[in-house]
């Protein structure tokens, strides 16, 4: 394992997940944030079965960066409990160059 985590979030629109992403960049809480399309999201909340467009989005940022980079998240985003969930990157099979940016970038 390395000290590499990417953070998958979902927002409810591109707007916002690239209003979220641009404030981690900016505050270097993250290296990098990959927003992708709108995609179609089933799930049962608070006795309902929901279907809701959401945008996925992957934090890239590092162990020591990901509580700060969760907390801001959770801060900039809409709904009460949003999807944040950490995955740790491997180093063997990654680029050592890209995880060496992704360590630079974040001022952690």
């Amino acid at each position: 394992m390395s000290d590499i985590v990417f953070l998958y979030v979902t927002a409810p629109n591109a707007e916002t997940a690239a209003r979220i992403a641009r404030t981690l960049v900016e505050e270097k809480l993250a290296a990098c944030v990959n927003i992708h399309s709108e995609m179609r999201s089933i799930y049962e909340w608070e006795g309902n079965v929901e279907l809701k467009l959401e945008t996925p989005m992957f934090v890239k940022t590092t162990s020591a960066g990901a509580i700060a980079a969760r907390e801001r998240i959770v801060e900039l985003h809409p709904a009460d409990e949003p999807c944040v969930a950490a995955m740790p990157i491997q180093e063997q099979g990654s680029s050592p160059g890209f995880l060496h940016w992704i360590r630079q970038s974040v001022g952690s």
